[in-house]
Parts: C-alpha cells; sequence; structure tokens
C-alpha cells in the first residue's frame, strides 16, 4: 500500500500535541507481527503521518474500534498507567448467538467472573482455568434481541484486559460472538464474514491537561 493511501485509510477521531485516538478496522493488526505479510498495521500507519505516535494499547486485528497512542515518551507512560491502573473507561459492542440469561444489579450490568490463561499447546487460544488463570472479569448488558431470538446485541465493559478476554468469556457461557473464527462453532463463525465486536467508546484523563475525555466511535454492524 502507497504511503498516501495508508494515510488516507485512516480514521483520525481526535488528535493533539499529546494524544492521537484512531478507529481501526477489523482485520488490520495494531502493530506488526512476525513474517513479510505482516508488516502492514495501524501504527505503522499512523507513523508515517504522525511520526512521534507511540503504541499505549492494542486491539486484537479481528476486532475494529477506538485505539488510542500517544505522542511522546511522557504521555505514552501516563497512559500505559492508566489503562494497567483500570482507570480508563472502556466500552465494547458485541453481536452474541443467542440470548445471554442475564443476572443483572441495581444498573442493568450482569457479570461474566473466569479466570483465564494461555492454552499453551493451541496457542494464541486462550482459556478458562479457575485453578491457574488470571483473575477476569466482564460486565455486559443487552442492548437488543433480532425478531428470531438467534442474535442478541450486547454492551460489554471488561473489568480487566486479558488476551482474548470478551471473546472467550461470552463462549464460556455458551453464547460466542458471531462471526469469531477462535472460540465460536464453524456455522457461528462462519454467521458473519468479520468479528461482530467493536470497541465502541474510550473515556479516560488526558495526560497533560488531566481533563477527563469521552469518545466513541459507531459500529459498522
Amino acid at each position: 500500500m502507497a504511503a498516501n493511501d495508508a494515510v488516507a485509510c485512516l480514521q483520525c477521531v481526535h488528535a493533539d500535541n499529546d494524544v492521537l485516538l484512531l478507529c481501526k478496522p477489523a482485520g488490520l493488526l495494531c502493530v506488526p507481527g512476525r513474517g513479510a505479510d505482516k508488516q502492514d498495521c495501524l501504527s505503522r500507519r499512523v507513523q508515517q503521518h504522525y511520526p512521534d505516535a507511540l503504541v499505549v494499547h492494542r486491539l486484537d486485528q479481528a476486532t475494529s474500534g477506538l485505539v488510542l497512542m500517544a505522542r511522546h515518551g511522557v504521555a505514552q507512560r501516563s497512559l500505559s498507567h492508566a489503562f494497567a491502573a483500570r482507570t480508563m473507561a472502556k466500552r465494547y459492542l458485541a453481536i452474541v448467538h443467542g440470548q445471554p440469561r442475564e443476572d443483572a444489579d441495581a444498573d442493568g450490568w450482569s457479570t461474566i467472573d473466569a479466570p483465564l490463561m494461555a492454552d499453551w499447546p493451541r496457542r494464541p487460544l486462550q482459556k478458562v482455568d479457575v485453578a491457574r488463570g488470571k483473575a477476569s472479569q466482564t460486565r455486559w448488558r443487552t442492548l437488543l434481541h433480532d425478531a428470531t431470538g438467534h442474535r442478541t446485541r450486547l454492551e460489554l465493559a471488561p473489568l480487566t484486559g486479558r488476551t482474548h478476554q470478551l471473546r472467550l468469556h461470552l463462549a464460556h457461557i455458551g453464547h460466542p460472538i458471531l462471526g469469531d473464527a477462535l472460540y465460536a462453532a464453524p456455522e457461528l463463525a462462519a454467521a458473519s464474514p468479520r468479528l461482530l465486536l467493536h470497541a465502541w467508546k474510550l473515556g479516560f484523563a488526558h495526560p497533560a491537561t488531566g481533563t477527563w475525555m469521552e469518545f466513541n466511535a459507531p459500529p459498522p454492524f
């Protein structure tokens, strides 16, 4: 891809002297992978237009939505600390198979609490392991059922940030995300040409001013 084409593909939601907020399309890596065929990625496209851009966090290649980058080392450290301290406000949208049974709190949110760890023989897959897994929690609530009852749109609020957490947690409770080639049954993976998971809201304290900022990117599904 030519440099001008790469820049044109960027969806820049916000830019200032300290931070960048991009909307990543599904299918694009956040950072380079192994092999010549995995060098095109969001960070490299962004750096063609903003050479000082630094990676703060990542989304799965199959997931679309908001990705935050820093424009200098101080901002990168501040934002990375905010992610580690879980002070970021993150919301995702997903379309899952079936109708999950709710056990909601007073605010209408249910919680999946299932420890996760790498499934080493089948990497990059992860697995639920109550004895050895790391604590992992995802809050969710129903937004809409389709007329057939076979699909449900959920809002997701991860309390932790484990690899594949949202995908595996939903599959664990019997309601995998449609289009998930890793954790859904073949017929459900084939039900969508892409993973129906999108990072649609992000809130954070600006690393320079401390001002709380919130952004959203409507899902493409």
